[in-house]
């Protein structure tokens, strides 16, 4: 194949595993859970009454399976390509494919290939569902094709520059906190253009091109860009066209850097030549003095997560200040509430927090994963580091590693409670409440670290989890809002939504290490997730607070408890083989 031998042998191996069927199955089986949701919460239990009913509800799904698709594509395609070359770097065998006949155009497209090929499968297993959604009426298939070509493309565009940040970075958290980053910005500074340069402009419309979401939403409503008399025409190629050059940009400097990039010179410090024997023999440098806690020394003390964690920082920063520059304009310009439902300083405080929280989360299934792919983890088996030493160590060095990420976004929320626009009281709430989401996060990318022994699993596990937790829910809230009926009406019809979500995620939690407590907080976490931000937009607040502290706060003890007391089994040692 054009992609060379990577991508060939992914293709003949993958179809090999029971996985690649069960999560082509799952995958349609989700869209169905979701179609009869959101059948369920606009006609209830009575039939439908005429094909203007059908064709308004085929038009409501067409959408609501067109957007989570592409958020869908945009989260999880940077994932897998840059977690797949990060842990062959974390293993050190990215030398080895460096030393054989490879091309750099077969290596960079091979591993792309290989890491898209399971968006490209789900992509193509969703075009029956589509298909039947066509049926019902309200989409054509135009609309359809051009939906499914935008999701591809930026699937390709995303994975792409995933895999170039990942060949060009040496440690995993910098590869997916500046994947996840430069994406968050990219979108940014795009819509900062085109909000200055406005739409109507030529260059403002060639970067409108960029945004997949001003694309989708085209394509979604052709009438939108058309306002003549007449057949609608879809003009998105434009869209496709620019997730191409963005895709073809990014793998030309991934191909033509590869060499330069790699071996990094962290390798190359560990071959260099001895030094001869005329030569004067320097005198040995001072040893630091290593805390009582050698755990949390190397993970504060050290250059553990790379020389270069201040870019990370950097981008974090930057989007802060879009976000304070998007709530000081939509203040001076009076703008309304985003979706309908949250106000433009809650929007961006939302959205830095969850940006937060996902980056705290790799940070900290990637400081269990790099370990274990570099052979450092066992070490652990012949020292008396005890449990409690290694994970409230782990979890001190998150902490402080990813302070910024935490104090950045209470710093604006107490810049909204001093200018008035959020109470002390709700001031409070929100700082409890984020805090113990931190502590959420950081808990579980540390409970699927120890659980998954294929780094690449437990990244898409740890941050899949904290992504579909999320974005279930406001799934949920979009179909309650656009069914404009009441919650205790509505809510019987999300309830095998939530059992779908809370059976993937018992299954995540409970992989390895079973337990009552996981089980309880996996079926107990959707709904008390759901009530949570139900009740805030309802304007609740003590309410909101309590039960979320009380459902997360529950679960990060479900997990944490084992792994204070059970993690020597974890490693595969025993309390009796340390004679204690």
């Amino acid at each position: 194949m054009l992609a060379g031998p990577i991508f060939t042998r992914e293709v003949l191996t993958s179809p090999r595993s029971t996985r690649h069927f069960v999560l082509r199955a799952g995958y349609v089986f989700a869209l169905f859970v979701l179609m009869y949701t959101a059948g369920q919460a606009t006609f209830g239990w009575r039939q439908a009454t005429g094909v203007g009913e059908l064709a308004r509800f085929g038009s409501l799904l067409f959408q609501l399976f067109s957007l989570i698709q592409l958020a869908l594509v945009m989260f999880f395609a940077p994932l897998f390509a840059a977690s797949r070359v990060a842990q062959e770097k974390d293993r050190q065998t990215l030398v080895l494919l460096l030393m054989t006949d490879l091309r750099n155009f077969e290596l960079v497209a091979g591993k792309l290939g290989a890491s898209l090929l399971a968006v490209a499968v789900l992509l193509a297993a969703s075009a029956p569902v589509f298909a039947l959604v066509y049926l019902l009426g309200g989409s054509s298939l135009e609309q359809i094709g051009w939906s499914l070509m935008l999701c591809a493309a930026t699937g390709l565009a995303c994975g792409s520059w995933g895999s170039m940040v990942a060949f060009w970075r040496e440690k995993t958290f910098q590869t997916l906190a500046i994947s996840v980053l430069g994406m968050v910005l990219f979108i940014g500074v795009i819509e900062a253009g085109v909000a200055v340069l406005g739409i109507d402009s030529g260059l403002g419309r060639l970067l409108s091109y960029c945004d997949p979401f001003r694309g989708m939403a085209l394509i979604l409503d052709p009438l939108a860009a058309d306002s003549g008399v007449g057949v609608a025409r879809l003009p998105a190629w434009p869209y496709v066209a620019s997730m191409v050059a963005l895709a073809t940009l990014f793998n030309a400097v991934a191909v033509a850097r590869l060499r330069v990039w790699n071996p990094s010179r962290t390798f190359l410090g560990q071959v260099k030549p001895a030094e001869t024997t005329a030569q004067a023999v320097a005198a040995p440098a001072p040893s630091r003095a290593i805390w009582s806690n050698p755990v949390i020394w190397r993970e504060i003390c050290t250059r553990a997560y790379g020389r270069k964690m201040v870019l990370v920082k950097l981008a974090y920063v930057a989007l802060f200040v879009f976000a304070g520059l998007y709530v000081r304009n939509a203040a001076e310009t009076g703008a309304e509430k985003v979706l309908g439902m949250i106000a433009p300083p809650g929007f961006a405080f939302v959205g830095l927090a969850l940006v937060s929280l996902l980056l705290i989360n790799a940070q900290a299934v990637t400081s269990i994963t790099t370990e274990r792919d570099a052979k450092t983890l066992e070490l652990l088996l012949v020292t008396d580091i005890s449990a409690r030493e290694f994970v409230f160590g782990k979890l001190g060095g998150i902490l402080y590693n990813t302070r910024e990420l935490l104090l950045l976004p209470l710093a604006g929320v107490c810049f909204f409670a001093w200018v008035g626009i959020l109470s002390w009281e709700n001031l409070a709430y929100v700082v409890i409440g984020l805090l113990t989401l931190v502590l959420f996060a950081a808990m579980l990318g540390l409970h699927s670290g120890l659980t998954y022994e294929n780094s690449r699993t437990a990244i898409a596990n740890s941050l899949g989890t904290m992504f579909f937790l999320f974005l279930g829910v406001f799934i949920c809230i979009m179909l309650l809002v656009e069914a404009r009926d009441s919650f205790a009406v509505q809510f019987p019809s999300f309830i095998v939504f939530f059992l779908g979500g809370s059976m993937g995620l018992w299954a995540s939690l409970t992989h390895r290490n079973p337990s009552t407590a996981l089980t309880a907080s996996a079926f107990l976490l959707p709904f008390m997730t759901f009530y949570c931000i139900t009740s805030f937009l309802l304007e609740g607040s003590l309410g909101v607070c309590v039960v979320l502290v009380c459902a997360y706060g529950f679960t990060t003890l479900a997990m944490l408890v084992p792994a204070v007391s059970a993690f020597d089994v974890a490693l595969g040692r025993t309390s009796i083989d340390k004679g204690g």
